[in-house]
C-alpha cells in the first residue's frame, strides 16, 4: 500500500535522519576525544621515561625516532616521528590541571602546538572551541595573526583576559579588529580596484569575510538602499550581529577616509535606529573599513558623534607578524603602577 503525508511518513523519515546525523557527531566526537587523551598519556608516559633517568644524553635525541619504529611496525600508522613529537609537546604543555579539551580534534592540538606562547596558544584553543573553528579556519586565523591584532589595542590585563578567555563581544568595541585582513581574496600586488570591486570580491568569499568580522555576524544585504526625502542612497554592506542584537552597517573605501564619509554613515546609523530597528534591537552601528586611517581626522569628524560610529583600517596581505609581537612583547613588559 502507498503511504500518503497524511501517514506521517516524512515526519518519520526527518526524525530517523536527523537522530542519525546527530549520532554521527556524537561519534567523531567521542573518537576525537578518546584519541586526545589517548595521545596525552602517550605523551606523559614519554616524559616520565626521561625524567627518571632512563634516558642517556646521547640516546635521548634518538628515543622518539627508536619509538616511531618500534610503533610503527606493532601498530602501524599514526606514530610518525613528527607525531610522537607532538604527543609528548601536548603532555608538558598541557598538565595534568590543564588537560586538552574533548571538543577539539587532534588535527587541531597539532595546529595549536606549534606554538610556542603560551598566551597564544591559549586564546586559539579557547576561540576555536567558542566558534567551532575548522582545522583550516584556525590555520588562517594563526596565519592572519588574529592574536597579535587583538592585542595591538588592549593593556597588559586586557592581553592577559584575551588569551584566559578568548574575544568575548559584550559592546560594540569588542567587535572590532585592526587591521582587517583579507588576504583570502588573492589580489596580486600591486593591487588597484575599485570599491564595488573590493566589495563583490568580499561577497564572493563571503564565509571568509565572515570569519574575519568575527563570531556573530549575519549578513543582510548589498548595496542596501535607503531613501531619504527621495533621495536614493546605498549602503555597501549591512550586517545583523546575533549577540549585540543590533544592525551592522559597512562603508568600503579604497582611498583615505574623508569627513564626509564620517558624515554620511552618522546620517545611515540615524536612519536605522529610527526605520529598520524594532523592538528588541540595539542601536545600529557604524563600520567604515579605509586603507588608511588619518587619526586626527577621525578625533575631529567624529566629535560628540554617535559612539557606534569606527572608522577602521584593512589591508589586503598578512601583516607583518614580528612588528605585532614586539608591540605585544612591550606591554607585557610594562610594569604596572
Amino acid at each position: 500500500m502507498e503511504l500518503t503525508v497524511g501517514d506521517g511518513y516524512h515526519d518519520l523519515l526527518e526524525q530517523i535522519s536527523r537522530t542519525y546525523t546527530g549520532g554521527r557527531v556524537q561519534a567523531v566526537q567521542a573518537v576525537n576525544a578518546h584519541m586526545t587523551e589517548t595521545y596525552w598519556q602517550v605523551g606523559r608516559h614519554i616524559v616520565e621515561f626521561e625524567q627518571g633517568g632512563n634516558v642517556r644524553a646521547e640516546y635521548g635525541k634518538a628515543l622518539l625516532a627508536h619509538l616511531a619504529k618500534d610503533l610503527g611496525l606493532r601498530h602501524g600508522k599514526g606514530f610518525s616521528h613528527s607525531n610522537l613529537v607532538y604527543m609528548r609537546l601536548l603532555y608538558l604543555r598541557y598538565p595534568i590541571s590543564q588537560k586538552p579539551s574533548h571538543q577539539l580534534s587532534w588535527s587541531h592540538y597539532v595546529e595549536l602546538l606549534k606554538l610556542d606562547d603560551d598566551l597564544e596558544r591559549s586564546f586559539y584553543e579557547k576561540q576555536s572551541i567558542a566558534e567551532h573553528w575548522s582545522v583550516p579556519e584556525l590555520k588562517r586565523q594563526k596565519a592572519s595573526s588574529l592574536f597579535l591584532r587583538l592585542t595591538a589595542s588592549k593593556d597588559k590585563a586586557g592581553i592577559l583576559q584575551l588569551a584566559a578567555q578568548g574575544q568575548i563581544v559584550e559592546q560594540p568595541a569588542d567587535l572590532l579588529r585592526e587591521p582587517y585582513v583579507f588576504e583570502f581574496l588573492k589580489i596580486p600586488e600591486p593591487w588597484q580596484v575599485s570599491e564595488i570591486q573590493l566589495e563583490t570580491l568580499l561577497c564572493n568569499h563571503l564565509q571568509q569575510f565572515l570569519l574575519e568580522l568575527g563570531k556573530g555576524f549575519t549578513f543582510v544585504g548589498r548595496q542596501y538602499r535607503v531613501t531619504i526625502n527621495n533621495t536614493h542612497y546605498k549602503i555597501d554592506l549591512v550586517f545583523y550581529h546575533r549577540i549585540l542584537r543590533c544592525f551592522v552597517l559597512v562603508d568600503l573605501k579604497v582611498d583615505d577616509v574623508q569627513h564626509h564619509d564620517i558624515g554620511q554613515m552618522n546620517m545611515y546609523l540615524g536612519y536605522f535606529a529610527n526605520e529598520e530597528k524594532v523592538e528588541g534591537d540595539n542601536p545600529p552601528i557604524g563600520i567604515i573599513l579605509s586603507r588608511n586611517k588619518d587619526e586626527l581626522l577621525v578625533k575631529y569628524a567624529t566629535y560628540q558623534m554617535n559612539s557606534q560610529l569606527f572608522v577602521q583600517k584593512y589591508q589586503l596581505y598578512l601583516p607583518e607578524r614580528e612588528e605585532l609581537r614586539r608591540e605585544l612583547e612591550r606591554t607585557l613588559r610594562e610594569i604596572e603602577a
